[in-house]
């Protein structure tokens, strides 16, 4: 071990010594790992055991910023348990189906008690000393309910703490603000303002009376035990988007990331310049390696999912202050004043629940001209010469350009205007529902092509999402009256029309039998 190592070593020992029994940083140093390293992956993993923070280390062995001196972002939230926080998730979960994802789903149920600060890895078991102290203090006057009103604006819904009960919790936010400052020489704010829940934030308008509904269902008559959190970020990635892995991934080249089922991706949006049409270079948080993905494999998790919970002091609901201070102090300190340790598996169940939920989603296309204007409507469009024209305004403004001209639109005919407006309606609706599209099948029909089009349009993933033209789902022998199959715009042709189409993608082998059949029973031979 170096020489500034030791003296750091020895400082920190000295400094901690009698806080923790035993030390988590002396089996890591044993194993060689230099003191800021060691204590950077006990401070990554919330210095729960030495095995969490070992496993860390050998994740990280070829992170790129494992020697950078950066520490993490902490922050004290009071979270409701029981009942409460089931009908808080149960409001989260329906406001998010109803009314699509808003700010307020990237965070758990809380309330804000100190927003969040720097410390040096070396300092953080003073934050959890800073902790116990606070809670300590304000435990006989901390209030046994904690009121809450419903407030509601255009774009902010969520309960307010008030009167006496506001001023006990503003009263130990403080103390451990004070606390915090003196044992891990730490600049820590405390909430001074409104303390609040948020339900829901930056929400649409025409959502809030939704909203509102179902924020006055929650029954705030149960009694709740309230525990004081204290969780950390990594504070280089506060504006990125999480992405969580939804499969396994195994590079195929040197710049790709390695994913499993669970892994955190961080992303920034700004930066995806390099990728190519769905990916996406990210970060991956359990390594800390760079490099490409694909975006299909992942999935947009919360910003909180990817914080870690430190230590949690717990406001007991006894009515005997006395019995509560002398009884449960030491069961507070050595149960309920722990790390959680059950990170990983509460994942693993979100990204079962996150598989399970996978569905098919099936559309039609929208209105058809030939629907409209009867079977003859290309007579009606077309000028001598066998060029387009638009007779009516519900007929489309142009037609694509096809290989034969203008007389094999005649049994595959485009979309009228208003199915044009349809198929953009039916995108934005599923945009508002929050529902979110990873592949995309359509039927070699042009209208079902320009339906998935705008579609895709609406939801913003014209761009990110190729369509996959699929044969075995073109259902011309219900419509058509010919007896032959009709002439389909070509992948070529469909591309030159500015369509993404992928022309990677090649028929699943039942699709192509159920065609096959098709002509069978054309030719007479079914």
């Amino acid at each position: 071990m170096a020489a500034g190592e030791t003296q750091l070593y020895a400082k920190v020992s000295n400094k901690l010594k009698g806080r923790s029994s035993p030390s988590l940083l002396e089996p890591l140093l044993a194993m060689g790992f230099p003191v800021h390293t060691a204590l950077k992956a006990l401070a990554a993993t919330g210095r729960k055991t030495a095995e969490e923070a070992l496993a860390w280390l050998h994740d990280h062995c070829n992170d790129p910023s494992l020697d950078d001196p950066i520490p993490q972002e902490y922050a004290l939230f009071l979270c409701p348990t029981g009942p409460l926080l089931e009908k808080l998730q149960e409001f989260w979960r329906e406001s998010k189906r109803q009314c699509a994802k808003n700010r307020a789903h990237e965070v758990f149920p809380h309330v804000t008690l100190c927003d969040f600060f720097t410390c040096e890895d070396q300092k953080v078991e003073c934050l959890y000393e800073a902790l116990k102290r606070a809670g300590d203090r304000l435990l006989g006057s901390f209030p046994t309910a904690v009121p809450l009103a419903l407030h509601s604006s255009i774009s902010y819904l969520g309960f307010f703490v008030n009167g006496s009960p506001a001023d006990v919790i503003r009263e130990f936010a403080m103390t451990f603000a004070t606390e915090a400052s003196l044992l891990a020489d730490c600049s820590v704010k405390p909430c001074t303002k409104q303390l609040h829940l948020t339900l829901a934030h930056k929400f649409y308008p025409h959502h809030q009376r939704t909203l509102e509904q179902l924020a006055r269902a929650i029954p705030l008559g149960h009694s709740c035990q309230w525990t004081a959190a204290l969780y950390s970020r990594d504070m280089r990635f506060v504006h990125y988007q999480t992405l969580r892995a939804l499969f396994q991934y195994k590079p195929q080249n040197v710049d790709e990331l390695t994913l499993s089922p669970g892994d955190y991706i961080f992303v920034d949006p700004t930066q995806q310049d390099e990728a190519s049409e769905g990916w996406v270079i990210g970060i991956s948080q359990r390594t800390g390696c760079r490099g490409f993905l694909p975006e299909n494999y992942t999935d947009r998790a919360s910003e909180s999912d990817t914080w870690v919970k430190h230590r949690m002091y717990t406001f007991s609901l006894a009515t005997d202050l006395n019995s509560r201070r002398d009884g449960e102090a030491s069961s507070r300190c050595s149960g309920e004043f722990l790390p959680q340790t059950a990170r990983s598996l509460s994942s693993l169940q979100a990204l079962q629940a996150t598989v399970a939920r996978k569905s098919v989603l099936v559309v039609r296309h929208g209105e058809r001209v030939d629907q409209i204007f009867g079977k003859a409507w290309l007579q009606q469009c077309s000028t001598p010469d066998g060029k387009y024209y638009r007779p009516d305004l519900n007929f489309p403004c142009s037609l694509p350009r096809r290989s034969r001209g203008i007389k094999d639109f005649e049994n595959d005919p485009p979309l009228s205007s208003c199915g044009i407006f349809q198929s953009r309606i039916a995108g934005d609706a599923l945009l508002d529902s929050g529902i979110r599209i990873s592949s995309v099948f359509a039927s070699p029909a042009l209208r079902c092509v320009q339906t998935a089009k705008l579609i895709l349009e609406e939801l913003k993933l014209e761009k990110k999402i190729k369509i996959q033209v699929e044969p075995g789902i073109f259902e011309w022998t219900k419509w058509e009256a010919g007896k032959t199959t009709p002439a389909l715009m070509s992948l070529e042709e469909l591309k030159e029309a500015n369509f993404n189409i992928d022309t990677d993608y090649r028929s699943l082998p039942w699709a192509c039998a159920s065609v096959k059949k098709i002509k069978r029973k054309e030719n007479g031979s079914w």
